[in-house]
């Protein structure tokens, strides 16, 4: 059986002494896209976080990556952080930079120290995401969609083990954010686990994945029954 890259067996996570989700189980391995799906508030961001050690859980067993979340040390943290990309809905680039200088700055602050490895990487993964010659370009000059696509460059610079993309098409029109669903969803084709909050159910429907739905401080796996039920309408 194929390990799994994050497991959590009853794990409680609270923030300020509320109990957002309550004695969850998760098990999620390489190469899978999973959806979180769920209200407002019932706990999704909350989850993602808690995947990268920036919210702790307060009962039960977790590991991501082999490192036991309830108990992680605060040294072991980067190691954790390193092997996750994160892909933000409000893209939070810096602005002052060109592409190739928000990118640089994210491999130099990771322990990369070679100009010819730097640029080498930052071309593979601009190539990655179909932005390749718009290293010279700011945020400012560029679309939404296009952003977006740098953010998840970034995301991919260090070939993290695990994506967590909360809301990523959250500022974008349905179109642009259809192919960012796509290009995560190659990501997850070439063996990378992808977790992806989402509040529109159409990108679900067209780029079927796992489903988990946050709700009543529960977490459930639905993809059976989400699909039935749209082949059934």
């Amino acid at each position: 059986m194929e390990k799994a890259l994050i497991e959590y067996n009853q794990v409680s996570i609270y923030q300020d002494e509320l109990c957002i989700l309550n004695k969850i189980d998760l098990h999620l391995k390489q190469g899978e896209f999973a959806y979180l799906i769920g209200a407002v508030g019932a706990g999704k961001t909350t989850l993602l976080k808690s995947f990268y050690a920036e919210l702790n859980i307060a009962e039960g067993k977790g590991t991501v990556l082999d490192l036991p979340i309830l108990k992680i040390k605060r040294k072991q943290i980067p190691k954790l952080r390193r092997n996750i990309g994160i892909v933000f809905q409000d893209f939070r680039l810096l602005t002052d930079r060109s592409v190739y200088d928000n990118l640089s700055f994210v491999l130099k602050a990771t322990g990369w120290k070679k100009r010819h490895e730097i640029d080498f990487r930052i071309e593979e993964v601009l190539d990655l995401v179909g932005m390749s010659h718009k290293g010279y370009k700011f945020p400012y000059e560029l679309s939404g969609g296009e952003q977006q696509r740098i953010v998840i460059a970034r995301a991919m610079l260090n070939s993290p083990a695990i994506i967590l993309a909360d809301e990523p098409t959250g500022n974008l029109d349905l179109e642009t954010g259809r192919n960012i669903v796509e290009l995560l969803h190659q990501i997850a084709e070439r063996g990378t686990l992808v977790i992806m909050s989402t509040h529109n159910l159409n990108y679900v429907y067209e780029y079927p994945g796992i489903v988990l739905r946050c709700s009543d401080r529960q977490l459930l796996d639905v993809t059976q029954d989400f699909y039935e039920s749209k082949e059934n309408n």
